[in-house]
């Protein structure tokens, strides 16, 4: 099978562009023009092969296209996004799942063209447990959070046992379908983990259940926690529906007056009410 360095191409010809348009544009109008002309060279005859690169791998069938991708990380040439998005319109998963079981290269494309398909995430699961790569364990958490439900029991176990603990209180607070078990351990590792409040908060206003309200009032109100850490509990609140009024000052707080030296785009930092700081 012959490869192509499409994107190696569109380097070479966009180089020469820019050169004759050399002062025409500004920074941000050259970041929305690039895309613009991707996609147009992607749909641009090739003379030495008589077709768009579009076209090319929209003639070959779903097991040439993940034989192309597989050629192409095998002989370290770069694989453009035209074959990577005619894989991706042709909804063809299931012929993707024999690359999670290959290289590092293989797996991470793999991973990032099926997505959150159902079919892969009790796969995922067993990834994340067992690699080394943070960022395909990363990118295994965030597909798996979307479809939690499917491997709760797996979750439940893993964190049990100590493994990737993290990832699994994660991924449990994502899950839909209540458990008292998940709500007790949600709530057990928020009253006793007060070095990280703001994730075991921000897990309990994932999970949804408003039995935490109780729990995260009675952390609110105590006199020495961060702003930081009363922010986030105070969103908590409102995301189970409840409302905390009381007033706080923290105009001494470090993390209060490190965000506000850091206002982006002149937006004022609201107070700890929810009040605009003029």
């Amino acid at each position: 099978m012959k490869l192509y360095d499409f994107d190696g191409m569109f380097d070479e010809k966009l180089s020469d562009y820019i050169a004759k348009n050399k002062g025409k544009y500004s920074e941000s109008e050259w970041e929305d023009l690039i895309p613009v002309l991707y996609r147009k060279f992607g749909d641009t005859v090739i003379k030495s092969l008589g077709k768009s690169p579009r076209a090319l791998y929209g003639e070959m069938s779903g097991e040439e296209l993940v034989k192309c991708l597989r050629a192409h990380l095998k002989q370290g040439v770069p694989v453009s996004g035209f074959l990577c998005g005619v894989i991706e319109e042709r909804n063809i998963s299931d012929k993707l799942f024999p690359l999670l079981d290959g290289t590092a290269a293989e797996k991470e494309y793999a991973v990032n063209l099926i997505g959150a398909d159902n079919r892969a995430i009790k796969k995922y699961m067993e990834m994340l447990v067992r690699c080394d790569d943070a960022d395909l364990k990363e990118k295994c958490a965030e597909y798996i959070k979307e479809k939690a439900d499917i491997v709760i029991p797996e979750a439940l176990e893993n964190y049990k046992n100590g493994v990737e603990r993290e990832y699994m209180l994660e991924i449990l607070s994502r899950s839909v379908v209540p458990q008292e078990e998940i709500f007790n351990i949600l709530i057990k590792e928020f009253r006793t983990d007060s070095e990280n409040m703001q994730v075991r908060a921000a897990q309990l206003a994932a999970y949804g259940d408003e039995r935490a309200l109780p729990y995260l009032f009675e952390r609110i109100d105590e006199d020495d926690i961060s702003y930081l850490d009363f922010r986030e509990l105070k969103f908590a609140i409102e995301a189970l529906g409840g409302e905390y009024i009381a007033e706080r000052d923290f105009s001494e707080d470090a993390g209060y007056l490190l965000l506000k030296s850091h206002e982006v785009r002149n937006q004022p930092l609201a107070d700890t009410n929810g009040k605009k700081q003029n």
